[in-house]
């Protein structure tokens, strides 16, 4: 089991932890703060120092409650300190999308009733895939203005862990039309004050003013009943 450093800091950029288990290039730590791909938002990527060798860390997965750092070469042992720290721009804009993607996402229910059918995050641009029978193109264009005039109101953003059973007594706390939440006894909920409550593991902002502003890339039909929506975000 990793401890998961960036639930409680999505701002730390460094740590120090201790390596648990090595199979070849693949590296578990006791801690760490390195996100791995998960709900949409891909994984930070960086290095672990050990000894003052540099190992580049390319990829990092989860299985369960395990964290698998991909190095770029062998050389790491069971006991090696290490110090990891994260690409903090690719973090960073990656935060700010993720955000965005739930802003979006609660004013795209509370508008239009859709529930989420799917998403991706980027660096360039991102999409939500979502479940609408008709599609009014000036309707979207009108959330994303609402979702900008938020912004600039600058909700604060907050996670915290709930009781199961407790949160899924709110009302559109899972806006995905095909998952449902882990079985867990406790569950992550991220917060935009005053307007959305979301379960979730990723990373999000303090605030809605550093998102910047969305600006939609391209709106499409992708079937029955299923639109995408690709944006982006000025800063």
């Amino acid at each position: 089991m990793t401890k998961k450093l960036y639930w409680e800091d999505s701002y730390l950029k460094e740590f120090e932890g201790i390596v648990t288990n090595v199979n070849g290039n693949l590296i578990e730590l006791d801690q760490s703060c390195f996100y791995p791909t998960g709900g949409g938002e891909p994984n930070d990527t960086g290095k672990l120092i050990s000894n003052g060798e540099e190992f580049q860390v390319i990829d990092v997965s989860k299985e369960g409650e395990r964290i698998f750092h991909k190095i770029d070469r062998e050389g790491l042992k069971i006991g090696d300190k290490v110090k990891g720290i994260i690409d903090w721009d690719r973090r960073y804009r990656l935060m700010k999308m993720h955000t965005a993607a739930h802003l979006l996402s609660a004013l795209i229910n509370g508008e239009t009733g859709a529930l989420i059918t799917g998403g991706n995050l980027d660096l360039d641009k991102s999409r939500i895939d979502f479940n609408l029978e008709t599609f009014d193109r000036e309707k979207f264009v009108e959330i994303v203005n609402k979702a900008n005039e938020l912004i600039k109101q600058n909700a604060e953003v907050k996670s915290y862990i709930m009781k199961r059973e407790e949160a899924l007594k709110i009302p559109d706390i899972i806006k995905l039309a095909e998952a449902a939440p882990p079985d867990v006894d406790e569950l992550r909920i991220v917060e935009i004050v005053g307007i959305d409550r979301q379960a979730d593991g990723g990373n999000h902002v303090r605030s809605l003013k550093e998102i910047g502003e969305i600006e939609i890339v391209k709106l499409e039909n992708k079937g029955k009943n299923n639109r995408r929506l690709y944006y982006t975000l000025k800063s």
